[in-house]
């Protein structure tokens, strides 16, 4: 893979493989491949008797992240890993992953940089494309759908449950007046037209946010891994987070919290850990990123 996808470096990316203790002989889960950079930090540090499953419900992102992955395991020889690629979301990961198995679990919440660089995706409203914002573009409903048909009231309930928008009503309102909306431009300039204008982002993030996480059912599938993810770590196994907004990072502490407090697993970062300034100058996106970690005690399961 060339061009500037294959340069991509994911944020935290030494930071997290150091938190995840990768073992040559280990079993690893990255649960969001994205363009496969920290599943091949993982894929270069295994051995032969290791192995990597990735997990991505993004087609197009699958397809890049095999071919990066397999092209590095190449480049091992007689010591590359096993492979093994599922297109789900990990919120199915209990179905492909054996109990007691994994060394380690990754997941870089959020949306891929491929996803949001590429306008015909419909995540951004930077340049003007569809109204998508699928992460699997083989089913549900679209973020057009959702903009079109849903009730006001309801629009107004998601946009401040998955967008913390204060404004919602108004957007909401100004959203069913000015239907048909049939691209991300035409939606941005709505919502800030409806809302005054705001100092560090543009008025229409918080609404995009919101739609993108409810298309995605985005929570239940974080939700979904933190339910899953105790059964299937062997002990001394280790869980890493990447969240970028508040909804995410809520899920992932208050979920932590609760499994050290069961005696499931002991927290391996007491505060989150963030990008440096030389990394955020690097990638604006890394500014908001909180990377939580915690380690599977003996073989205890959750109390009942």
């Amino acid at each position: 893979m060339t061009g500037p996808k294959a340069r991509h470096v994911p944020v935290l990316f030494n930071e997290a493989l150091e938190l995840l203790r990768v073992r040559p002989e280990g079993t690893y889960v990255d649960c969001t491949l994205g363009l496969g950079g920290h599943a091949e930090g993982i894929v270069r540090r295994l051995g032969p008797q290791g192995r990597l499953i990735g997990f991505d419900r993004d087609p197009e992102a699958m397809e890049l992240a095999k071919a990066r992955l397999i092209k590095a395991a190449g480049e091992m020889g007689e010591q590359a890993p096993q492979l093994t690629f599922v297109g789900e979301a990990f919120g199915r990961i209990a179905a492909y992953v054996e109990p007691a198995s994994a060394d380690g679990i990754l997941a870089d919440f959020g949306v891929s940089s491929l996803q949001f660089d590429e306008a015909r995706r419909g995540f951004s409203f930077q340049a003007d494309g569809p109204l998508d914002m699928r992460m699997d573009t083989r089913s549900g409903p679209t973020a057009g759908q959702v903009v079109n048909e849903t009730d006001e009231r309801e629009l107004a309930n998601l946009i401040y449950e998955y967008g913390e928008e204060r404004g919602s009503r108004t957007i909401a309102r100004a959203i069913v007046r000015g239907r048909p909306i049939t691209s991300t431009g035409q939606l941005a300039r709505i919502v800030a037209s409806a809302v005054p204008p705001m100092k560090h982002i543009h008025p229409a993030t918080r609404t995009f946010q919101a739609l993108r996480i409810f298309v995605n059912r985005e929570l239940e599938e974080i939700r979904a891994l933190f339910e899953a993810a105790p059964q299937l770590l062997k002990p001394s196994g280790r869980l890493v987070v990447l969240s970028f907004h508040s909804l995410e990072d809520r899920i992932a502490k208050d979920s932590i919290r609760e499994m050290a407090r069961q005696g499931i697993c002991k927290i391996l970062t007491k505060k989150p850990v963030g990008a440096g300034e030389e990394e955020t100058e690097r990638n604006p996106r890394a500014r908001s990123v909180k990377m939580r970690a915690a380690e599977r005690l003996g073989t205890k399961g959750p109390r009942d």
